[in-house]
């Protein structure tokens, strides 16, 4: 079974109950207009229900998607989970295994779209198929700098699990692949923290800045 995670309540200080006249507006959740909203949700969801909440981003979602391999029950999943939801990624795609850890999630897997594959040949498969330029982010050499590099629009990023970065199905399905520059003593960045560069690099080029939070 998939570990438990932190639930959506008592997870930072919220809002009391709605002071005055509640409103008629649909997206409103009516318990918590009457008890507060403690989930971790910024300002402008607050006392939604999560099904509003969910349509509200479903309608703001970039056309980049991202993929991390999981074949051995990496523990940077919940953290990629979480960055692709702030981001406002389509899709978040796991490949390999089912079983992740959703702590590092901190409930944002609830808004955020998941979908699996058993395989990188059928991630590949649907990206291809979606129309999507995929970009592997590793390390390695060959890599051209993603400081450097001008991302698709309709992008899939992907990322190998910790240590043994991306496979070579990955690689070579791939149309480029964009290291991150270092500059001290370590071999690599840990997988999400990578994952969350290359989310954001394409943010900047790609994203309407004006309509963030």
């Amino acid at each position: 079974m998939t570990e438990p995670g932190p639930t959506e309540w008592g997870e930072g200080p919220g809002v009391g109950p709605w002071p005055g006249e509640p409103p008629a507006d649909p997206r409103y959740d009516p318990e918590l207009l009457r008890t507060g909203d403690t989930r971790n949700v910024v300002d402008a969801y607050r006392y939604w229900t999560r099904e509003a909440i969910i349509a509200d981003i479903d309608a703001r979602r970039h056309r980049l998607h991202v993929a991390i391999e999981n074949f051995g029950n990496d523990a940077n999943i919940g953290a990629v989970v979480r960055t692709a939801n702030a981001f406002a990624v389509d899709t978040v795609h796991i490949v390999g295994r089912r079983r992740w850890n959703r702590r590092g999630a901190m409930v944002t897997d609830r808004y955020q779209r998941l979908r699996h594959h058993d395989s990188t040949a059928t991630l590949l498969g649907f990206a291809a198929q979606a129309g999507l330029t995929v970009v592997a982010i590793d390390n390695i050499p060959g890599a051209a700098r993603i400081e450097d590099a001008v991302l698709p629009a309709d992008c899939l990023l992907i990322f190998g699990q910790e240590g043994p970065g991306i496979t070579p199905a990955a690689t070579a399905g791939a149309a480029i692949t964009l290291s991150i520059a270092q500059f001290g003593s370590t071999r690599s960045i840990n997988a999400a923290v990578a994952a969350g560069i290359a989310m954001h690099t394409w943010i900047r080029q790609h994203a309407d800045l004006g309509r963030a939070w």
